[in-house]
């Protein structure tokens, strides 16, 4: 009778510490499991904040040389519509005095040779 008590014990014992065993590992892969969700989680969220920070300098740096291009044809045009212009003013300005005083000698010789 004994004998069937201490078997029975050790029975006993060895599935409560089967059974601990079992509660131990169950918590040890559950921590892996939050510890792996945790880790995959910040690093997506820092992948993520660093690709945003890169897509977004490279899309600025093309919009500003895309937008200085463009103000750069616009002001190039502007000042070049400006100094055509002053030019063709100019020109003309003093293309129509040479015209006149070439009219005025032709006058002139005109006059000489009628006299």
């Amino acid at each position: 009778m004994k004998e069937n008590a201490v078997i029975t014990i050790i029975s006993i014992t060895i599935i409560v510490l089967n059974m601990m065993r079992i509660i131990v590992l169950d918590i040890k892969n559950a921590i892996m499991v939050a510890t792996m969700a945790e880790v995959t989680t910040v690093t997506m969220a820092e992948i993520m904040v660093a690709t945003m920070a890169e897509v977004t300098a490279a899309v600025m740096a093309v919009i500003t040389a895309v937008v200085m291009a463009v103000t750069m044809a616009e002001v190039t045009a502007a000042v070049m519509a400006v100094i055509t212009a002053v030019v063709m003013a100019v020109t003309m300005a003093e293309v129509t005095v040479v015209v006149k005083d070439v009219a005025a000698v032709g006058a002139g010789c005109f006059n000489l040779i009628n006299n």
